[in-house]
């Protein structure tokens, strides 16, 4: 069919700019292997593969794309956007289609048909434009249309034109005798629910391709659909349409309508033969791990059996919005068809009950059907159903599938390859990954890769691979990429590519390269093709080399066992390669290869001081290596050279094959020498050594010096020298060589005697002897000599006495020769004299200990000399204090110690050490040593952790007993390290930890003497435990206290806070990373970083301590913070999770900046203010502390740059000598500043000048004034009359001016003082806001008192199940936007429809689609686009203004649903502060309680404006707290009426607990206690009440004369007492006054009512009185300015929070500021005013104003008529800063704009600045909008009542019915939607009504 020609509605397109040429350059990622084309119309959405033309189709926005299967473009081809509303039926003319705009196209349907016969295949285009309407395009050239319609009927929208709803389809070809070709193209197309257009096009639809019976893709009748009873409730979101066998299934997800309204998944079943649905069935597919949302699927093979793999996500709490969780299930096809099989067979045959009674089928969709009971061959013999078979059938019973794969990050797509025979599924997900996962055949997943497509962009659920499966087609938002499967190709070697892991790739042995298994040639033999994901497959490997070793002068042939060879034919061979040298041919024996090893030149050189060298031994098959091994080659001759002491005995002991030629001095590999005899290696001649070798010395080898001595050595084997060179000895004394003659003599048995010369050995020693080698040489040739060594030594050496000399051993001939010039120890042959045969006696010259205890036992060293010769010297030689002590062997030295062990002694006793040797006199010590009894007395602290670290000190008598090392203490079985000197009263010693708590002894063991402290035992105590630590900041200089809470913190003794700092420099060294070029200074500083800095904390209780913050300087980086409690560290980050921060020192500023010398001068009666910067960063109001002079001064306030103190009413005296004056300091923890002189400015100060004269100077200067006056009086008095009434007022002023700061500031210290107790209430469960079904009730019906969301329907139980149907069915008229907008209209048109009717209905359907939010959005836009179009006529500025239609009451509410959580979180509290704040300021001045005028206000007509006399009391409240009666005190007033003491004491007493939890005031009485007896109830009118004339006076404390600090209590009200109650309710805001009117009298509190007032003539002022003091402000309205700046911050915060984007705004003020400019823009307007203004009108005044004024929408509090007056002040200030023209104010301008004239322009500027930047930040917020409905409607939709609004809805819909039927059936599109018959049935089952049904 030709292509038809372009809607009329699309010509003005045709003189659009042409659009910029498309460049889709090709990309070539980092990965060279992957191919990237960047594409217009984004999103992406469909791609589509024509392998066998190798063609790609791409979907999107707008576009739709023609590639080459290398992303090279062929044709590009723009689809829209074009003139469209979904809300309009094609063609769209614009006049009859005025919500027409020009409308994207988004891809939703992209198909191929196959050709038939000479016709070719086609390409199906279906978009969202025109209802969903689908084209046919050339499939070689997508810019040839072959059909497109421009005016489609009805039974043509195909897909959804909603861009969001889903659309699949699948395009079938089926057998039909009927047609000439004898088959039909058919396209089976799954579609979502969509509230615009046409309303009633099934979930599944079937559309004729061919042959083509006009109109193409028609809706036919005889084609099948799937009927459905809701198509609202039955919105499935479809995911995939595939075919299998004989049948087309269906995957989609929707809420599951039968059960738990849970949303599932379902696969459903159709027969691809079946064209009247009749064998439709459905099945739930459960995927455990609570995974419900299918967001893509593939129909694949799994071990070779067909399977559909699906991608879930887990559902957000019953939303259709996926979470990240999600995973990849795979469901068998043979299963899944036997579980559709069953549901049907139950229901056909069973009635839908399986064998167990329970249901397993039931009848969906809401259809007449139901689960039969036919015969049990039903289904077979009708397999697709039948006429008279149930249908749509769906399975109670799902099939369940483990998550074969689960992802943290949303899965958005699969497919699947099989490869090798194993199955691997491709994943992409929502970060623009690609991930691979081999999918076992037990259903599990292994994870082996994950490829970076495109970051941080979802992969489209169509991701496709090539014909070869070798690359995937991978397509996000704005790009398409090619990306190869594997990266088989880059691995190099067989270990990288198994250890790769990836089932595509393997080791192909012969080709050496890592592939796919088909592309290895021999991939089916065995060993030739090694899996890379199989862990038990290994390389080709060289197992064992035979030999494995070889000389490097022979050439031999090496075998090699490989295992995992691989088979080879006859004509092929493998070749040897050594190292680079030149191929080997190899001989192949099996699974062994023999090669010839090269020629010994060709070989490298040997490495140096090495014997043998590795070279590799590589196995190839052509120019592939294969495997490789390792062959040694050694050299016998290095052997020798590395070992030239024993080169012949090293040669033939060397682990190669050497052998040894003694004649040629030669080591070899040879079996033969060049002089005939050999000596073979032992290996191969075990025995012993034929080596010639010189094996011992004859001679002894102590040589001692200075005595000419001869050394004989032995040798044997020397007969294999015939030469006659001779020998020589050779003896090595540190490096220098003695050459003696040798002497030989041959003796039997083949061993020969060498005796060298004589020779003196002179060698200066350290010690006793010295090693010298010594060995023998013949001629030039060394003999081998088997280690021998000549001892040289020296008897002087280190024998100091005759004892140390005589123990010396008899063979080295050492004796004591007493000779001159003094005794010494001598060689016996060099002493002159007769050695001594005996030795002195012992000399002692040291005892330790000097004392012990009396059991002995501890070790006693007595040093000396001459205390023996061997240990047995002393045994029982040796007396301390005249007791035996015991030597020990292992303590004593040779003649200078002796270590014995002390004896019991029995009692106390001195004496000296004698120590006896041998028949010699006792040795005596000069030393006298002291038998001790130590005691114990007591010992503190008693208790400690059970971590340890206490400091322990035992006191006692005679503790320095024995020597520090004999002393330990004991804590039970658990030691007690001492830690300090011990002196002999105490010992301090150290807790160690302990494993578990309570009391043990301490002992404290002297050696083996045990001692006990009596009495007294130690308790470990649990450890001390942190809970909190606050705050966690400090500034360096420190000081801060940190209040730190927990338990057990009294068992501490010596808590310490301790800070880890580290130099800044070396944190720029670590840095750098430059250690090597440090300053000597600065490796200095990185040596010691690990720096603490600590003080030490006070325990207040068992619970609570107070540390002060350690000062560290600015130089330093703090590191950590932590508590160190004895032995157990508590690190700051473990108590609050967050670590401790150190800032910079506050700033203060001197008094007096620009004189800093200056006094500042002080008004008594005011505060100080210091100015500085961070005050508060690191430092709260509590912790400053301020004096002034001598005093205190009072630190009222504190914030980040000022503090305000108030000093005493008198000027303190200064502390300073130097100065008279006082000075101000500050002091913050360790900070303290001195910030100058303080000079008050008062009377009291003393003058200089005397008494007397000045009262002289009085008087004088009074006479002189006084005459001068009265000349000028009389002179000019009229004259000057006004100027000084103007000085007058000037003065006045001026006064006020100061007055007024002076109280603010006083004020507002006081303020924050109170709101800082009430901010630890506020943020958690202290700030009472209102649930959301109580704060939508307030909204929406303002001024309401029933509760319409509470009430349920008033109906007869009889009607109640139709009427409740047809309400169903008005909500799903309701769904329908031209029913809706149509309704809508048809009311506002009618004359008796009010406006306040136009509100209830907005607010009655915003009830009713409460659960389709973004549904009501989307018609809430509709109707403001028509009410723009009005406007925009008339004056566009007056838009939005007022609520004067039901779409702006629906924007009212729209708002309020979407920024209650912006109040919840942010708007909320500091509102809440606001009131309280108001609340407390009001409350702290009188009010009248009949007119509700305050003294504090910021209301001039609600100011008080009379002088009131009032005191401030606490009465003492008596509050019952369960069984206890606790005081609380209350600040009240004297003036105060019962009512409100009542109000103010629960206030008080209710203090954070919301308004409506608390007993109203009328329900108690307030009594008042005094003494045993004395109670007296009070209220506000009684007999005693005073009365004057026909006024009556509301009774106070006053009137009852109630004393300050009185005691009275709340009691509940026994009887209905007759008084006046001011009872203050929402939206009740006037005091409602009882009683007392009816009988003449009329009630006052404060003042008198200002009507008819009873104010005597004479008190009446003139005219002109009274218009001056009009003219000057009364002194009165200073209250308003005082108010005001005491309130300023709070209204700050107020405004701030709503305004300030530092947060991102409320996603629904952006997108529907975003809609007002796209608005603006569409109609031209591009005058900034309208648009601000619009903005205005749409959220500041349509939505903060009525919350500002109206707290009690949002929070549960009371509004009283003060606060109300203040509110509204407020409110006003809010909109005055929005609006947009200038803000002038003159004496003419109401007080309540004077009040805030300057803060005006400010408040402007944050509104303007609020507007610009969500102007200028990126929109596109629809998606992210459409979530938060989607998420707000499931939130709070079941708090609606939507049944009660529809009821109420149809009163309307009763009222104008006639109206609104003849509205609908004007209407063509909804004549074709039935929507008048539609009401019909509503109005039939609502009330019966008769209609023409």
């Amino acid at each position: 069919m030709l292509a038809s020609s372009i809607p009329p509605s699309l010509i003005f397109l045709l003189f659009l700019p042409a659009p910029p040429t498309l460049s889709a350059d090709v990309i070539v990622t980092s990965d060279p292997l992957t191919l990237t084309v960047n594409l217009d119309g984004a999103p992406l959405s469909h791609l589509l593969l024509d392998s066998g033309a190798g063609r790609l189709y791409v979907g999107g926005v707008d576009h739709l794309y023609q590639l080459t299967s290398d992303l090279e473009m062929i044709s590009h081809v723009r689809t829209g956007p074009h003139l469209d509303s979904p809300d309009c039926l094609p063609p769209i003319v614009p006049q009859d289609c005025p919500s027409a705009t020009p409308t994207h196209n988004h891809n939703k349907l992209l198909l191929m048909e196959g050709g038939q016969g000479v016709e070719p295949g086609s390409l199906i285009v279906c978009g969202s434009l025109y209802q969903g309407i689908c084209e046919k395009r050339s499939l070689s050239n997508i810019s040839q249309i072959i059909y497109q319609t421009s005016n489609p009927v009805d039974t043509q929208y195909v897909a959804a034109n909603d861009p969001r709803v889903s659309t699949v389809a699948v395009v079938i070809t089926v057998e039909n005798k009927q047609e000439m070709s004898g088959m039909l193209h058919l396209m089976l197309v799954g579609r979502g629910y969509t509230s615009k257009g046409p309303g009633d096009i099934p979930p599944i639809t079937t559309r004729r391709l061919f042959p083509v019976v006009p109109p193409p893709f028609s809706q036919e009748e005889e084609l099948g659909k799937l009927v459905v009873g809701s198509y609202s409730e039955y919105n499935n979101h479809f995911v995939k349409a595939v075919t299998h066998g004989e049948h087309v299934y269906f995957l989609f997800s929707r809420r599951d309508m039968w059960h738990k309204k849970e949303y599932r998944t379902y696969a459903s079943r159709l027969c691809a033969s079946d064209r009247s649905f009749y064998s439709y069935v459905e099945v739930p597919l459960l995927c455990h791990g609570g995974y419900n949302l299918a967001q893509a699927a593939w129909l694949g093979n799994h071990s070779g059996e067909p399977a559909l793999f699906v991608v879930m996500a887990v559902g957000q709490a019953s939303t259709p919005v996926a979470t990240g969780q999600s995973a990849l299930c795979v469901y068998g096809m043979a299963k899944l068809d036997a579980m559709l099989r069953q549901a049907q067979e139950v229901c056909y045959t069973e009635g839908g009950r399986g064998s167990s009674g329970q249901e397993e089928a039931y009848i969906e969709y809401a259809v007449s059907s139901k689960c039969l009971k036919l015969p049990k061959v039903s289904l077979l013999e009708y397999p697709c159903g039948g006429e008279h078979t149930p249908n749509p059938i769906a399975s109670a019973v799902p099939l369940p599938a483990t998550p074969t794969f689960s992802s943290s990050t949303l899965l958005t797509a699969v497919t699947t390859a099989t490869e090798a025979g194993h199955t691997i599924a491709f994943l992409g997900d929502r970060e623009g990954k690609l991930h691979k996962v081999l999918v076992r055949s037990d259903w599990s997943g292994d994870l082996y890769d994950s490829v970076v497509v495109d970051s941080g962009n979802a992969v489209a659920s169509d991701i496709l691979l090539d014909d070869r499966q070798q690359h995937i087609y991978v397509l996000t938002s704005g790009r398409l990429s090619k990306v190869p499967v594997s990266s088989c190709e880059k691995q190099s070697d067989c270990q990288s590519c198994l250890t790769l892991r990836d089932p595509h790739c393997g080791w192909c042995v012969l080709e050496g390269r890592c592939c796919r298994k088909h592309q290895c040639q021999r991939h089916l033999q065995s060993n030739h093709w090694l899996w890379s994901f199989e862990s038990t497959k290994q390389c080709v490997t060289v197992q064992t080399l035979q030999p494995a070793n070889q000389s490097k002068d022979e050439q031999t042939q090496v075998t090699l066992s490989v295992i995992q060879l691989p088979n080879l034919t006859k004509a092929e061979s493998l070749f040897c390669v050594f190292g680079l040298l030149q191929p080997q041919p190899a001989i192949i024996m099996g699974t062994s290869i023999t090669c010839q090893t090269p020629a010994p030149e060709l070989l490298p050189d040997m490495p140096a001081g090495s014997d043998h060298m590795v070279l590799p031994v590589s196995l190839k098959f052509g120019h592939v290596t294969i495997t490789t091994g390792h062959l040694t080659f050694y050299d016998c001759g290095a052997v020798s050279r590395l070992n030239q002491s024993s080169q012949c005995l090293s040669c033939v002991s060397s682990v190669w094959k050497c052998n040894w030629c003694p004649l040629d001095q030669v080591c070899t590999h040879n079996h033969s020498c060049p002089n005939k005899h050999i000596i073979l290696n032992q290996r191969n001649s075990p025995g012993p050594s034929l080596c010639p070798l010189v094996f011992s010395m004859q001679s002894s080898a102590l040589v001692p010096m200075g005595l000419s001595s001869s050394v004989v050595l032995q040798g044997r084997n020397l007969d294999v020298f015939t030469d006659d060179a001779p020998y020589v000895c050779v003896v090595e004394i540190n490096g220098l060589r003695v050459n003696l003659t040798a002497t030989e003599e041959r003796t039997h048995n083949n061993t020969h005697t060498f005796t060298c010369s004589p020779h003196e050995f002179q060698y200066t020693v350290s010690q006793l002897q010295f090693s010298a080698p010594v060995y023998l040489r013949r001629g030039e040739r060394r003999i081998d000599s088997a280690g021998l060594h000549l001892q040289l030594y020296d008897c002087s050496a280190g024998q100091s006495d005759c004892s140390q000399c005589r123990a010396v051993p008899d063979e080295y001939g050492c004796v004591w020769c007493p000779g001159s010039p003094s005794p010494s120890c001598v060689y016996n042959q060099s002493c002159s004299t007769t050695p001594a045969d005996t030795c002195p006696p012992p000399q002692i010259t040291q005892v330790l200990p000097v004392s012990g205890p009396l059991e002995g036992g501890v070790l006693v060293t007595i040093t000396g000399s001459n205390l023996g010769m061997r240990y047995q010297d002393v045994v029982g030689g040796v007396t301390v204090a005249g007791v035996q002590c015991l030597p020990r062997r292992d303590g004593y030295e040779i003649s200078t110690r002796v270590v014995c062990e002390l004896q019991p002694s029995g009692k106390q006793r001195k004496g000296s050490v004698l120590v006896t040797v041998g028949t010699t006199s006792p040795g005596r010590s000069t030393q006298i040593f002291t038998y001790q009894d130590p005691r114990l007395i007591d010992l503190v602290p008693d208790k400690g952790p059970i971590s340890g670290g206490t400091r322990l000190t035992i006191r006692g008598q005679q503790l320095l007993t024995g020597q520090m090392s004999d002393l330990s203490a004991f804590l039970g079985p658990q030691p007690c390290y001492i830690v300090a000197e011990v002196k002999d009263t105490q010992l301090v010693c150290q807790t160690g930890s302990s494993p578990q708590t309570g009391g043990v002894t301490v002992q404290v063991f002297f050696g083996k003497a045990e001692r006990t402290v009596p009495n007294v035992t130690f308790r470990y105590l649990d450890d001390p435990v942190i809970t909190d630590a606050k705050p966690s900041e400090s500034f360096f200089a420190g000081g801060r206290i940190i209040v730190v809470t927990g338990r057990n913190l009294d068992v501490v003794q010596q808590p310490v806070i301790s800070v880890w700092v580290e130099p800044l420099d070396v944190q720029r060294v670590k840095r750098r990373r430059r250690l090597t070029v440090l300053s000597a200074r600065q490796q200095l500083v990185f040596n010691s970083t690990m720096t603490t800095v600590s003080e030490r904390c006070s325990i207040v209780s068992s619970s609570q301590m107070t540390c002060p913050t350690p000062t560290v300087t600015p130089e330093v980086k703090v590191k950590g913070v932590w508590f160190q409690l004895d032995n157990v560290r508590v690190h700051y980050e473990s108590i609050k999770g967050r670590s401790f921060t150190y800032y910079p020192n506050p700033e203060l500023f001197p008094l007096n900046r620009e004189f800093p010398e200056s006094p500042h001068r002080f008004k008594p009666g005011g505060v100080i203010a210091v100015e500085g910067l961070d005050l508060t960063r690191a430092m709260s109001r509590q912790e400053v502390r301020a004096r002034l002079g001598d005093q205190e001064c009072d630190v009222k306030t504190l914030d980040n740059t000022h503090l305000y103190c108030e000093p005493p009413e008198i000027q303190p005296m200064s502390v300073d000598d130097g100065n008279e004056l006082p000075a101000l300091q500050v002091f913050m923890g360790n900070l303290q500043v001195d910030l100058g002189l303080v000079q008050y400015d008062s009377d009291s100060l003393l003058s200089p000048v005397p008494l007397a004269a000045q009262i002289s100077l009085a008087a004088g200067a009074a006479v002189i004034i006084l005459s001068v006056l009265v000349v000028i009086l009389m002179y000019r008095r009229k004259s000057k009359q006004a100027l000084r009434d103007y000085k007058k007022v000037l003065l006045q002023l001026e006064t006020l001016e100061i007055n007024v700061g002076d109280q603010c500031r006083k004020e507002f210290t006081d303020l924050m003082t109170e709101m800082m107790d009430l901010s630890s209430d506020v943020g958690g469960p202290g700030l009472p806001l209102l649930d959301y079904r109580t704060y939508a009730e307030r909204v929406f019906f303002p001024g309401q008192q029933t509760a319409l969301l509470s009430r349920q329907l008033d109906l007869p139980e009889s009607r109640r199940p139709t009427v409740e149907q047809g309400l169903q069915q008005l909500n799903n008229l309701l769904n329908n936007r031209l029913f809706l907008s149509r309704f809508i209209h048809t009311l506002e048109a009618q004359q008796g429809f009010s406006q306040r009717d136009r509100g209830y209905v907005a607010s009655l359907l915003t009830i009713a689609l409460h659960d389709k939010l973004e549904y009501f959005t989307e018609v809430m836009k509709n109707l403001l686009q028509d009410l723009v179009q009005q406007y925009v006529a008339k004056n566009p500025k007056l838009m939005l203004r007022r609520t004067e239609t039901v779409v702006e009451k629906m924007l009212t509410n729209w708002m309020s649903i979407c920024l209650y959580s912006f109040l919840k979180e942010v708007a909320g509290e500091p509102l809440y502060m606001l009131y309280r704040a108001i609340k407390y300021q009001v409350d702290k001045g009188p009010v009248d309680a009949v007119t509700g005028k305050a003294k504090r206000t910021l209301n001039d007509s609600h100011l008080l404006r009379e002088d009131i006399d009032f005191c401030t009391m606490t009465l003492t409240v008596l509050v019952k707290n369960g069984v206890e009666v606790q005081p609380c005190p209350v600040k009240v007033l004297d003036t105060d009426t019962i009512t409100q003491v009542k109000d103010k004491i629960m206030d008080q007493v209710y203090r954070g607990a919301p308004f409506s939890q608390r007993p109203a005031a009328d329900s108690l009485d307030l009594e008042w206690r005094s003494g045993q007896a004395g109670h007296l109830t009070l209220s506000d009118d009684d007999v005693t009440a005073v009365v004057q004339g026909r006024w009556k006076r509301i009774n106070t404390l006053q009137h009852y004369k109630v004393p300050d600090g009185a005691t009275v209590a709340l009691i509940p009200r026994s009887q209905s007492g007759v008084g006046v109650n001011q009872v203050f309710q929402t939206g009740e805001k006037t005091p409602m006054l009882e009683g007392e009117e009816e009988e003449g009298l009329r009630l006052w509190h404060l003042v008198k009512s200002s009507e008819d007032p009873e104010i005597p003539k004479h008190r009446k002022s003139s005219m002109r009185e009274r218009e001056r003091a009009k003219a000057i402000p009364e002194i009165y309205l200073t209250r308003l300015l005082s108010m005001k700046g005491t309130l300023q911050k709070f209204v700050d915060d107020v405004f701030v929070a709503i305004l300030s984007t530092k947060r991102p705004p409320p996603i629904a003020v952006r997108f529907f500021f975003d809609f007002l400019d796209d608005m603006a823009e569409k109609h031209g307007i591009d005058d900034p005013e309208t648009v601000h203004i619009w903005k205005t009108n749409s959220l500041p005044l349509r939505f903060w104003v009525n919350i500002l004024k109206n707290p009690q929408f949002v929070l549960d509090v009371q509004v009283t008529d003060s606060i109300d007056a203040i509110l509204s002040v407020i409110a006003q200030t809010f909109i005055d800063s929005c609006t947009t023209s200038e803000h002038k104010v003159g004496r003419d301008s109401p007080v309540n704009k004077l009040l805030y004239a300057r803060e005006i322009p400010r408040y402007k500027q944050l509104v303007e600045r609020y507007y610009s930047d969500i102007h200028s930040a990126a929109s596109g917020c629809y998606q992210e909008m459409n979530s938060t409905l989607t998420e707000l409607s499931g939130s709070f939709a079941s708090e609606m009542n939507s049944l009660v609004a529809l009821h109420e809805l149809y009163k309307y819909i009763n009222k104008y019915y006639d109206q609104i039927i003849m509205s609908l059936e004007e209407d063509s599109s909804g004549q074709k939607m039935q929507l008048a018959y539609r009401l019909q049935q509503v109005a039939a089952l609502v009330e019966n009504k008769v209609t023409d049904l």
